[in-house]
This record gives C-alpha cells, structure tokens and sequence, in this order.
C-alpha cells in the first residue's frame, strides 16, 4: 500500500485537480491513501470568516463566497448533475449552524470547527471527479479515522485508536481523505498544526505499514535552501532521516516537522516529487547511511523572528533558575524559542509569536527582568557549512546573534523596514 499526498497548490484549480487523475493513473495507483489538504487559499480564506466572526462582521457573505467558488470549479469538472454540489452546500450550511450556535469563546476551538471545511470540500470535489472519470475511490472524514486529544490547532494523536479504526478498512480500494484534521474524545474537530496535511500522511504509513508515502510539491524535490530567498538552489536527491528531521526542526518549510518521525520508526521511505514533472525521481528520505547526497550546505529562513535581551535588575547572573523561570512564563504564553543564547548577564532568545501573546509575556517579564525587544528580524540555518556559507546571506556581517557548532551555524539578521 503506498500513500500519497497532495497539497493545496497541487488541486487549486480544474486543472491541478485533472492532473491529480493524470498521477493516479501514471503512477499505477491501485490500492492505498490520496491525503489532500484544502483547494489553494481557501485555509487563509477560512481564517477570515473566524476573525469576521469574532469581530461581528458578515462572516456569512465570506462563506457563501466560499462555496460559491468550489461549487464553479465543480461545474467545470463534472457538467451534469451530480450528489456532491448538495455535498458542498451541506458542508458548508453545517459551519453557519456551528457558528450560529456557538458559545465558547476559545479562539483556537473556533478555528478547528471552522477551518476544516476547506479539506472537507476539497476531498468531496476531487472524490466526486475521480469517480465520475473511470477511477473508482471512496471518500472518508478524517475525524473517523485520525483521533487526538482536545489540543485545539496542535491536537496530539492517539495512535493507538487510530492505528485500530484505520486497519479494519479493507486494504484493496483507493480512499481519499483529508489532511490535517481529525477529532477528539467528543467528535469535536480538531487540527494536527498548520501544514498538517503531511502529518497525516505519515500518521496513515505509519498505521498501516505503507510501503511508502509520496507528497506531491511544486518543486522537484528538497531543495538545499528556499528558491524564494535564494537564487541558486539544487535538489537533494537522497537524505537520511536523522538530516531531514534536523532540516525540518530548523524550518524548512517543505517537510512538517511532525511527519518524519513515525516514518523513521517504521523505516518508511518519504518521496517528495514535483506534481508538474511526475516522472522525475525527485528526493527520497530513507535509512540511508549517508546523511545527505549531495553533500553542500543547505540554507534555511525563519521569517517574522523576535529577539528579546533579557537581564536581571538586581545585577544576578544568568543561571539555571532564570532560565528556568524565563521559560516556563513562554512555554504559558506558547512562545516558540528557536534559538538560544547566554552571557553572563543577558539571555538572548530569538523566538516567534504564532499566537500573538508577546506583549502579555514582555509584560510580565518586565516586572523581574529588563527587557529589550528586537522585532522583525530572521533567522538563517545553515546545516553542512563551510567557509564560504555565510557570506550569501544578506547583511550576514551585522548578525544580532551568531551561533556556530559542529555542523549548524546560526545568525539573526535584522531585517530592513
């Protein structure tokens, strides 16, 4: 059984969408899982409608747009009448009953009950056409299958359950089903992290014991560093999972963070190929011996850093209590520190706020330490450097933080206005 997937670039349209049939049937994909996240923008166009309706705003009008879209590219598929079109409606009518409903206040509840109209949508379309066109699937609701806990937005798998729901399902049919999302102990929705389509992939491999698990991109494979930072980039045609679990720590954006490690439990092999050039071989991740082939530096950018200076009022050293202390008030305020560094007197932290509650913690902060804030800056990784590596960078010479170890170096950059 094989697993592939297939982001929101990759089925944006009617034609991205025919081409998902045109690798189906090149690729000989028979039996296993097509993962599909959201059509496009349509996640970003969903966080609209919950700002909207936190804001009391016409959230109403954003979602009938919504459908409305998906409906038009439905009629470009699939000219006749067909059960999906009420599919769409009805999945549609169900977040406007929710949110006409709705009590609870929690921000990150909302987002999950609403935000996952748009894998909903994109699955029923893609199932519908598949089948219209000779290819014979099955569509499945994730929220069945992939269990979690009530993390929303960062909702944490029970394996257990969703290994022992995903293997009664008969190994010999071809299913689609949604990234992303699954449900929790109430069958409330919730979502695996932004990105979360590859998670599931893996999260679907690992429960079954896959033979591998492709992810469609619209860029040949891993790349040594990001084409929209770099000019020259090149592919990387073999990693091992120790390198790319280290890559995607660090931030390279075409590999989720979460997704390797239940591949490299079960020795999974990871394809990431080009949807645009389906013949090519593009990457493959494995237990490879060697870590990375070809061996060069790879580059990668963290946008939207903050650098915080904090320092004792009291003339204290840095030491393990403050540390301590320091953290845990951003581990409360869900703060993300991605790199460190300590003097005698100052702690440096270079972090991001995904869910903008800096100014709360700064203020807290403020009453024991002295602060200084340093926004808008980015944060380079290079793995594999050498000499030569850092001076591609821009500005690379007035680095707010560098940092240099055995096979990584680090600098934060501010960036200009």
């Amino acid at each position: 059984m094989r697993i592939f997937k297939f982001g929101g670039a990759s089925v944006k349209n009617k034609e991205s969408i025919g081409n998902v049939k045109n690798i189906l049937i090149q690729q000989k994909f028979e039996k296993g899982f097509v993962v599909v996240s959201a059509m496009g923008k349509t996640t970003n166009a969903l966080e609209e409608v919950v700002k909207a309706y936190q804001e009391n705003q016409n959230y109403l009008a954003m979602l009938n747009e919504i459908e409305e879209q998906h409906i038009n590219v439905v009629k470009e598929l699939i000219p006749e009448i067909n059960s999906v079109f009420q599919d769409i409606i009805n999945h549609v009518a169900e977040v406007k009953t929710f949110l006409s409903l709705n009590k609870s206040p929690k921000y990150d509840f909302i987002y999950d009950q609403v935000i996952a109209l748009g894998e909903l949508l994109s699955t029923k379309i893609i199932a519908a056409y598949l089948n219209h066109s000779g290819v014979n699937c099955t569509w499945l609701d994730a929220r069945e299958y992939i269990k979690t806990n009530s993390d929303y937005r960062e909702g944490k798998v029970d394996y257990e359950t969703t290994c022992e729901r995903l293997q009664h399902l008969p190994k010999d049919k071809i299913y689609i089903i949604q990234g992303f999302i699954g449900s929790d102990d109430n069958n409330f929705t919730t979502t695996l992290g932004r990105e979360g389509s590859d998670f599931t992939g893996a999260i679907i491999s690992y429960c079954l014991d896959a033979e591998s698990l492709t992810i469609w991109k619209d860029v040949p494979g891993v790349l040594n560093a990001d084409p929209r930072h770099f000019a020259k980039t090149q592919i990387l045609n073999k990693i091992s999972f120790e390198e790319a679990i280290e890559l995607a720590y660090y931030g390279a954006t075409v590999i989720h963070p979460k997704t390797l490690q239940p591949l490299q439990h079960k020795k999974i092999p990871l394809l990431v190929k080009s949807f645009m050039h389906p013949e090519n071989e593009g990457t493959k991740i494995d237990d490879f011996s060697e870590q990375i082939k070809p061996q060069i530096p790879c580059y990668i950018v963290k946008p939207q850093q903050i650098v915080l200076t904090i320092s004792s009022k009291n003339f204290e050293f840095i030491d393990e209590k403050v540390i301590s202390d320091v953290y845990k008030l951003l581990t409360d305020f869900k703060l993300k520190v991605n790199l460190i560094q300590i003097s005698a007197i100052n702690l440096y932290l270079c972090l991001e706020d995904k869910y903008t509650n800096l100014e709360s913690a700064v203020e807290l902060l403020s009453q024991k330490f002295h602060v200084q804030k340093e926004e808008f800056c980015e944060l380079y990784t290079i793995r594999n450097a050498d000499s030569k590596s850092e001076k591609i960078i821009p500005k690379y010479e007035s680095a707010i933080i560098k940092q240099s170890g055995k096979q990584t170096l680090q600098l934060v950059i501010k960036k200009e206005a």
